[in-house]
């Protein structure tokens, strides 16, 4: 089997809108954690995830051509979104993931075939394997190559 690594924040969780949808409910947040949202407290338990990307998942896991992991970072000035991260893949994945959770800010160490993530930060722009964009890309401020999570089933199956 090959081997898939699968970014969390803008690629299985709607991270950013959850954000957007917190800073609006608690506008003082925007002062308190000016640029650095991802450090509020528990902002990573219950964001929504992505459209289509829990049954493309599964469906990735349930053809048998691959080891998937979760393959994410975790914000330094908040420690508890690693537990509030494996949380929530916990809710949505039940045991699919039991210890095939790797958070690290060095993707480009990873060794897999394949790595879905947003960005090009935290090691995936120098990641060995394919490297498969995805999404919206807040840094560049444009889609990616693969926008929907049935682009990427069309590609991998």
């Amino acid at each position: 089997m090959k081997i898939l690594l699968i970014d969390m924040d803008g690629v299985i969780v709607n991270f950013g809108q959850h954000m957007k949808d917190t800073i609006e409910k608690f506008p003082e947040f925007k002062i308190k954690y000016k640029d650095e949202y991802d450090h509020i407290p528990g902002i990573f338990r219950n964001p929504k995830p992505i459209k289509g990307a829990i049954e493309a998942i599964l469906t990735l896991h349930n053809s048998n051509k691959y080891d998937i992991f979760i393959a994410t970072s975790a914000p330094w000035g908040n420690p508890e979104s690693s537990t509030d991260k494996r949380y929530w893949i916990e809710n949505y994945f039940g045991r699919l993931f039991y210890k095939k959770m790797l958070i690290t800010h060095r993707k480009d160490l990873l060794i897999g075939d394949y790595l879905i993530d947003d960005r090009l930060k935290n090691g995936a722009a120098e990641f060995k394997g394919e490297l498969l964009p995805f999404g919206y890309n807040h840094i560049t401020d444009k889609m990616n190559k693969f926008k929907t999570w049935n682009d990427i089933l069309k590609y991998l199956l």
